[in-house]
């Protein structure tokens, strides 16, 4: 179990700083218009490459979930025992908090660096109403987290099943993350995952400590959500055989 969550642990630690770092350090690099900055496209690809990557190496271990909501939803889909939600929340939110920790120490190396805790996505937080990249109101942003996270749960459910196709799960899994902070980064800066949310919303300011709760409440909706719909669908899938049940 300790090397189940220090996996976990060092997972969701490198999807918060891949992901977020990208945003903080690389999305706007050179100011705007420069070609070196990486936009919202390499944020959204970076988020992929770190599940992607942190699920190769870490998977086999400890499943891979570096998220609460996904953990939540495996539990809801039946393939994880209630017994150990806890302990692997506790070490998701711990390696969020680190990985925000290093990024804040590694963003202020550069002079000037300030955090305006008043701007929409400060230090990559997520965000409703007047901190949504967008606008975007909180009921746009609740149907958005729930939503995306119900899918991102789909994709992995299906994507692990003992009938799919052995080893591509990660590549499935980060190409869906890719895709959802694609659709959602200007809704809510994208969470689908209540670690990375709360890894960079200490550093951010209390906007963001203010609006968490919503990227807590939405994502673990949201994963439930997916997981029993899955666990639906596969009542009705084919047996091993390939027959219609």
């Amino acid at each position: 179990m300790i090397r189940k969550l220090a996996a976990e642990f060092i997972g969701t630690f490198w999807l918060v700083l891949g992901g977020c770092g990208s945003a903080v350090l690389a999305a706007n690099f050179g100011g705007d218009g420069n070609p070196l900055g990486i936009g919202l496209l390499g944020v959204s690809l970076a988020f992929g490459l770190t599940v992607l990557t942190g699920a190769y190496a870490l998977g086999h271990i400890s499943g891979g979930h570096f998220n609460p909501a996904v953990s939540f939803g495996l539990w809801a889909g039946g393939r994880f025992p209630a017994r150990e939600l806890v302990p692997y929340i506790i070490a998701q939110v711990l390696g969020g908090i680190f990985a925000g920790w290093i990024l804040f120490h590694i963003a202020s190396g550069t002079p000037g660096f300030a955090i305006d805790p008043n701007a929409a996505g400060a230090f990559a937080s997520n965000g409703y109403g007047s901190h949504s990249p967008g606008g975007y109101s909180v009921n746009a942003a609740f149907l958005t987290e729930i939503v995306m996270t119900a899918m991102f749960l789909i994709v992995i459910l299906g994507a692990t099943h003992a009938r799919a196709p052995v080893g591509f799960a990660p590549i499935a899994i980060g190409l869906a993350l890719t895709l959802i902070h694609l659709i959602s980064i200007p809704v809510t800066n994208t969470s689908v995952n209540p670690a990375r949310s709360t890894g960079v919303a200490l550093f951010a300011g209390s906007a963001a400590m203010s609006q968490l709760w919503l990227f807590w409440v939405a994502p673990i909706a949201g994963g439930l959500l997916g997981g029993v719909i899955y666990r639906w669908l596969g009542q009705f899938g084919p047996d091993v055989t390939g027959a219609p049940r």
